[in-house]
This record gives C-alpha cells, structure tokens and sequence, in this order.
C-alpha cells in the first residue's frame, strides 16, 4: 500500500557525513548525560515501600496523587492495580524513616482524604531487589541485541548486522541520555519500552536492506550509493504509513495515558522519531561505507560468467 510514489530518488547519501556528525554529537552528548549525571532510578531498582490500598469506590488516581504529593514525594508511581477501586503506589526509601512509617504517614493521609479507604498489603523492597532486576535488565538487553546480530548476519552479511546493531545502540543510548538529562524517573516500564524500539527500530532497517538486495538484484548498473538511494526513497510511503500509525498510538499514550504510562510512551515516542533517522542515516549510510556490493548478497548466476575469465561469454 502506497499513499505516493516518488519518481525520481532522493540523494539521501549526499548528505550522510553531514547527518551522522549531528547524529555523532547528539550521541556523545548521551553518553556525557548518562556519566556525569545519571539516571533517577524508580524505586524498582533502588528500593523502597510498596503500598496496596483499596476504595470502595473506583479511586480518584489523582486526588490520590495530590495526598501523595503533599507528604513530599515527586513522581512517584500511582496506577489501579487489580480493578479501578485498588491502588498501588511506590515510595522512594527515605533516610530517617523506616518502611512501616512510610506506610502509615501514608495511609493516615489518604484516610484523611477519604475513610472508607482500607489497607490491602504493604512490603518493603529492598535495594538487593532493585539490583537483581537492573542486573536481569541488562542481561534482557544484551540478549536482545545478540540476537538482532545473529539474525541480521544470518539473513544479509556481516555489514548489514554491523550496520544495524550501531544504529540501534544509538537509539537506546539517546533515550538513555534523555532521561539522563531531564532527570526523568527510569522504572521498567521505561527499560520494557527501550527493548521495544530495539526491536521496532531493527524492522525498519530490515525493510531498507530487503529493498537494497531487490535494488543490487534488478539494477546491475547502479552504484551501491544510488542503489541506497532508491531503496530508501521507495520505501518512504511505507515509513510514513506505518511509523505515523504507530505514533499516533503512542501519542495518545504519551497525551491521555495519564503519569503511570507517560515515561513509557515518552520512551517509545523518542525511541521512533529516533528510529526512523538511524534506520536512514545511520544503518543505511554505516553499511555503505563497510563497502556493502552486490556480491554480499546476490551470487553471479553461470550465465554471466567470471568477468574476470577473458573467455567469458565466447561463442563457439
């Protein structure tokens, strides 16, 4: 399916030094974030109070917020766990304070609000937890990324797996910095939606090799950088489809999903609009200047000969 069809090929590479120096600085730039700065880890990975409460009516989530917020704790995670009348929320360990008053400073609050509210459960995670999972979390990732290298070289070449797996390090790092940078809280929310757009960003480098190998098949007199080229400017419509689709949905997430889902879908929203550029500019041009030819993925059928054979082709 095609909104349009574009005539002539744009000359993506000509720019591509260009593009991927932007690319580069904004890289360095995360990287600089992540060091000096860091990222605010939820209370996942840190620690802290989990408390369960339950309403005999479904909760008013940002009236809960508000008593929250009143007590001194930012950002933290309220959400309906179960049904609409239960909720859980996260606190942040507090030095001076143990797990049991954290709880009870809480719930005295919130039965202030509202006394019909009831005490569900409430546990204590230990920091040694919040290890556990980062440490998990990396192993996730690092797997995912193994396995994008196995596939990609499995199905093109070396280059093309090279190509693609720097151009999808580059997307989670960015997001990465992001968060470094504003202090946006980093729960597992926002390490699941970072191992989505691993995934997500792959697709579309794979949709823009598949159409350089039909490109090197059908166009033998093209130079690898037009047939690039063509293969990026053909596939334009189908980026716009199916990319625009997707972030509208993670829009609407990022724009009504309320504070439970907003880093997720601020996650996911710069993993796509980053996506989409590195699959261009970064995995495109990075196979390119690897020497990416014809012979990585289409064999020389015996019909044309070795051209390096002087009797190729002779008639007898």
């Amino acid at each position: 399916m095609e909104f349009f069809r574009i005539r002539r090929d744009i000359p993506f590479m000509r720019h591509a030094i260009v593009l991927n120096a932007i690319s580069f600085i904004t890289f360095l730039l995360a990287v600089f974030f992540l060091v000096t700065r860091g990222l605010h880890l939820s209370v996942e990975f840190t620690g802290g109070t989990v408390v369960e409460v339950a309403y005999e009516q479904p909760a008013d989530l940002t009236a809960v917020r508000r008593v929250v917020e009143d007590l001194g704790y930012l950002e933290v995670p309220v959400q309906n766990f179960g049904s609409s009348r239960d909720v859980l929320l996260r606190l942040p360990a507090v030095q001076g304070q143990s797990s049991g008053q954290q709880a009870e400073a809480l719930f005295a609050a919130l039965k202030a609000q509202n006394p019909a509210v009831t005490l569900s459960r409430t546990e204590f995670v230990g920091p040694q937890v919040g290890e556990e999972l980062l440490h998990n979390g990396l192993i996730a990732l690092a797997l995912v990324i193994g396995g994008i290298i196995i596939y990609l070289a499995v199905r093109f070449e070396w280059k093309y797996a090279v190509s693609a797996i720097i151009a999808n390090l580059h997307d989670v790092v960015i997001i990465l910095g992001f968060f470094a940078f504003f202090q946006w809280e980093f729960s597992l929310a926002v390490l699941a939606a970072t191992l989505a757009v691993l995934g997500y960003s792959v697709n579309e480098s794979v949709v823009i090799f598949d159409r350089i190998r039909e490109t090197f098949r059908r166009q033998r007199k093209m130079t690898p950088q037009q047939v690039v080229d063509h293969a990026i400017t053909s596939t334009i419509s189908r980026t716009i489809i199916t990319h625009g689709s997707t972030q509208i949905m993670v829009l609407s997430m990022l724009l009504f999903g309320g504070p439970t889902l907003f880093y997720f879908a601020l996650a996911l929203t710069i993993g796509i609009l980053f996506g989409i550029y590195s699959s261009v500019f970064v995995a495109a041009a990075m196979a390119l200047w690897l020497g990416i030819k014809r012979e990585d993925l289409v064999k020389p059928s015996k019909s044309e000969g070795d051209p390096d054979d002087p009797n190729a082709g002779a008639v007898v």
